[in-house]
């Protein structure tokens, strides 16, 4: 296999996660329980025999930094190799930040530049998927590429989220368009790119362009040895709200299409020391995930709970995601929400309550489905009512609830 260096992109802001990701980056938000975005990354790396990473951050970091450690959980606290954490820091012609992920890798071109390495496997920490990078890796060095994208075909109705890449014959990339409004092909690239190792220095310093997709692989595709590799696996870009609360409630599905079970491909990540679960006597959970430390006395259905949630007797949790160490106090009940971690939900509290749908006037193209968000530790108010599509801003406290206890939907509190 081709000498590798992986450079996982994890320092994007993500505003169309609204406030899960006000105070973290995508990549460390938490997702099916126990897991974190990036571990699926990390685990499919060292999973196909890849220990040279890197991980470039820069949009609140501090979360991330505290999950990655020195990479013990993915066997990356190694000497040779292992796992590198890159930020960007000031430079002397007042350089710094990145302002998008070209400019990230050319940041760090001197890492590149270093590395004994023949290829350079680009990888977006903020994608759920499993998949083997052998035989990507494989393909590009049979076909002596530039470069070679992992691509995936996506619905038709959904081409406008991603770059569409139209391939002719033997596979060669001869179209690249990013977010288009209507989309010749319905090749999705997934934000997975093996570069030859020269031909990315060369590249990157021969244009100031900041951004693969919107700026460099479109004019570069039609003169560069670039080709698709097309992946059948599961994947998902669980950057909206939406996306990434289906994606959390299709892991209860009979036979899931993403198995987290799989003792060929697992998921490694970072395991805190809890007990088991405990589902009390009065207790009722129907097709619900429920992650160590949980204390259950109330009803969950159709729910993903987190480490260390509390569901307080009397209260409901309904097709529901309850981060960790949230607690859902006696009589409250939840209803299509995203409760991040360390929220309190008051007693006899509704989260998600009533028919209304308006969307939330802050944000209407990111909150429209119904959903109702609560950042990370606010404290909801005992009997307080809220409606759908309402966010509640990280760290909010009762004094900022209206006196008559009521948020219609739509609101931002």
């Amino acid at each position: 296999m081709l000498r590798t260096l992986v450079m996982i992109l994890a320092g994007g802001d993500s505003p169309a996660l609204s406030v899960l990701t006000a105070e973290r980056t995508e990549a460390a938000v938490p997702f099916g329980g126990k897991y974190r975005i990036i571990d699926f990354a990390l685990s499919n790396c060292v999973n196909s025999g890849l220990y040279n990473v890197a991980v470039l951050t820069q949009y609140r970091p501090r979360s991330l930094h505290a999950h990655l450690g020195v990479g013990r959980p993915w066997d990356l606290d190694r000497a040779q190799g292992g796992l590198r954490v890159l930020h960007p820091s000031p430079t002397p012609d007042g350089g710094g930040w990145q302002r998008g992920t070209a400019d990230a890798v050319r940041y760090n071109l001197d890492l590149v530049e270093d590395q004994p390495v023949d290829a350079v496997l680009l990888l977006a920490g903020d994608h759920i998927y499993k998949m083997d990078y052998r035989p990507l890796l494989e393909l590009h060095e049979e076909r002596n590429a530039d470069l070679t994208m992992a691509v995936r075909s996506v619905s038709p109705h959904d081409a406008y989220r991603y770059g569409i890449v139209s391939v002719g014959s033997g596979g060669r990339v001869d179209r690249f368009v990013e977010k288009p409004r209507r989309a010749d092909s319905n090749l999705a690239s997934m934000g997975i790119y093996v570069f030859r190792k020269q031909y990315l220095i060369d590249l990157l310093r021969s244009t100031d362009a900041v951004d693969f997709g919107r700026h460099i692989l479109p004019q570069i595709v039609t003169t560069a040895r670039a080709y698709a590799y097309n992946f059948q696996g599961y994947w998902a870009d669980v950057g909206t709200v939406q996306a990434y609360y289906e994606a959390n409630l299709a892991l209860l599905a009979e036979t899931p299409a993403l198995d987290l079970y799989d003792p060929e491909w697992v998921i490694h990540t970072v395991s805190s020391d809890r007990p088991g679960a405990e589902i009390g006597v009065q207790a009722r959970v129907e097709n619900s995930l429920v992650s160590d430390g949980c204390r259950v006395y109330g009803t969950v259905i159709g729910s993903v709970l987190s480490p260390g949630v509390v569901v307080a007797p009397g209260a409901i949790v309904r097709d529901s995601i309850v981060l960790g160490d949230a607690v859902v106090e006696a009589g409250a009940v939840l209803d299509r929400c995203i409760i991040d971690e360390g929220v309190r939900i008051g007693e006899e509290a509704r989260v998600g309550d009533g028919d209304e749908n308006t969307p939330n006037t802050e944000a209407p193209e990111r909150l429209n489905t119904g959903l109702t968000l609560v950042g990370l530790k606010a404290c909801i108010p005992a009997g307080v009512r809220i409606g759908r599509n309402v966010a509640i801003r990280p760290r909010t406290q009762p004094s900022a609830f209206p006196t008559d206890g009521y948020v219609p939907s739509g609101a931002t509190v």
